[in-house]
């Protein structure tokens, strides 16, 4: 069959791209993320491998141009950057990550030159999760961002995120793909059926399995968000008044065990506020019985380094600094090419050092817990170190750099993953929005509104034992996939089509 050779499908493939996103938050449209993977597997079944990689190209263009579209607002309208300067390092920003569904369209064809069907059916998933995991993982310090097993936390495959994870999960969305393109276009459909309806099935049955269990009594929560505007936060005339109203939103909540303020809510380094404002503070959360988490930028002198950490107040006294740091705001890599550029468009950013990655876990409500730092909640392998002696984890971050954009919310959606992978509550303080408490099963418990000066209280329960996928991590789905793509390569270049 040559229908893939038709141009149609290469003006179709951006159009799936943007169905990928979708299928995201804020949209929620789940059943689209394997339609779209469908549409492109369709494209890459009997074309060359060039047109296979171009038509991934335009994929991942359509998906990235409007999934990652907020990054124009953070360079625009807080990062300082002209409309043309922020319009082209958005657009370059976009067709950088759309190289990534290029890379899979290449070697699905290629690796399968006379085009298997028994092969395709599982090289084609097999390939686009290692793709992510390399996108996600390792370049630029990683960028999971649109990972396909983000968009199913409502559907039957959300079961398997407790087992398998966001790259194990994933493969099962593309594997669903892969066979409803064998079941529209193959000659043998029962079989593809039948799996489909064994995956889906198993999914939904493990939706209903509870991997961890309640270790103490619930905990009282309150998580400020101050809702202080990006580009006024850092002015110098406004610390005091910022100080203030963090301060008075606090008191009316000494009835919580936690008290939670989102990232960098303090406009100064830590040796400048702690003496005068923070001690005091953490002495009348101590009269309270309460503790505070606090986020705020730590300066050493020797050696001169920033660090993003978070400490807390009260009964335990701590610090974490951040370890996974964001590139391009919190570092930039690429040096010198990266600075020279910022700098000539007038692009300022962060400088961070980063932690150490094995640092004690904080404690707060006589707890230890996990500590993510604003990007650190999209990588599961953060979420993980120390996990078995942590019962809840707490998420600090600002989402104001992207204004009333999709991606606070997509943001949101890969917290939630987090909480699902590890079994335990997880508290999200930000700035702006979204602030919520998520359930161990990922599900929003209360959620604060975008925008808005609210001090958002709840309940928890402290949380102990560990999911598979936290007892196995990412390296065995990883691992199996390497080994699949090998067997793929070596039965793909045998034999007749199949």
């Amino acid at each position: 069959m040559q229908y893939s050779n038709s141009k149609y499908w290469d003006f179709g493939a951006p159009i799936a791209g943007i169905l990928l996103t979708l299928s995201f938050a804020p949209f929620d449209y789940s059943c689209l993320a394997p339609v779209a993977l469908a549409f492109l597997f369709a494209c890459w079944r009997n074309g060359s491998a060039k047109r296979a990689a171009m038509r991934g190209y335009l994929f991942g263009l359509g998906a990235f141009g409007s999934g990652v579209s907020w990054v124009y607002i953070s360079m625009h309208d807080f990062g300082g950057a002209g409309v043309f300067e922020a319009s082209l390092l958005t657009g370059l920003f976009s067709a950088f990550w759309a190289s990534f569904p290029a890379l899979a369209g290449y070697l699905s064809v290629k690796i399968n030159p006379v085009n298997k069907g028994s092969v395709r059916i599982l090289l084609m998933p097999v390939i686009w999760i290692l793709v992510e995991y390399l996108r996600g993982y390792w370049v630029l310090n990683g960028f999971p961002w649109l990972h396909i097993a983000y968009s199913q936390l409502a559907t039957p495959l959300a079961g398997y995120i407790p087992v398998l994870g966001v790259y194990g999960t994933g493969f099962i969305v593309a594997l669903t793909a892969s066979m409803a393109v064998e079941i529209l276009f193959g000659s043998k459909r029962l079989l593809p059926i039948t799996v489909l309806i064994v995956l889906w099935g198993t999914g939904g049955l493990l939706r209903h399995q509870t991997w961890t269990h309640e270790i103490g009594q619930p905990l009282r929560v309150a998580m400020i968000q101050g809702n202080i505007a990006q580009d006024q936060k850092w002015r110098p005339e406004n610390k005091i008044s910022t100080l203030l109203k963090y301060k008075k939103m606090t008191e009316a909540h000494w009835d919580s065990n936690i008290i939670i303020w989102p990232e960098t809510a303090i406009p100064a380094y830590l040796d400048q506020v702690n003496d005068a404002f923070l001690t005091p503070l953490g002495n009348d959360a101590k009269l309270h019985n309460t503790d505070l988490i606090i986020s705020v930028p730590v300066q050493e002198q020797s050696p001169v380094r920033s660090f993003n950490a978070v400490i807390t107040l009260g009964k335990e006294q701590g610090m974490y600094r951040k370890t996974h740091l964001l590139p391009f705001g919190e570092y930039l890599p690429l040096q010198p090419l990266s600075g020279f550029v910022l700098n000539k468009i007038n692009i300022r950013l962060g400088n961070f050092t980063p932690g150490a990655v094995n640092q004690p876990l904080l404690k707060a409500g006589g707890y230890p817990f996990i500590t993510l730092v604003c990007y650190e909640d999209v990588f599961g392998d953060v979420s993980s170190r120390g996990l078995s002696d942590a019962a809840y984890l707490v998420n600090v971050t600002n989402d104001g750099w992207f204004g009333n954009s999709i991606e606070p919310h997509q943001h949101l959606q890969m917290a939630r993953m987090r909480a699902m992978e590890t079994g335990r509550f997880l508290l999200r303080s930000t700035n702006t929005g979204v602030t919520a408490v998520i359930s161990p099963k990922g599900e929003i418990i209360n959620q604060a509104p975008l925008f808005q000066e609210v001090a958002l209280t709840g309940t928890i329960t402290p949380m102990g034992g560990m999911t598979p996928y936290e007892k196995w991590g990412d390296k065995p789905v990883i691992g199996v996939m390497a080994i699949l793509l090998l067997g793929l390569m070596g039965w793909g270049k045998r034999g007749r089509p199949g």
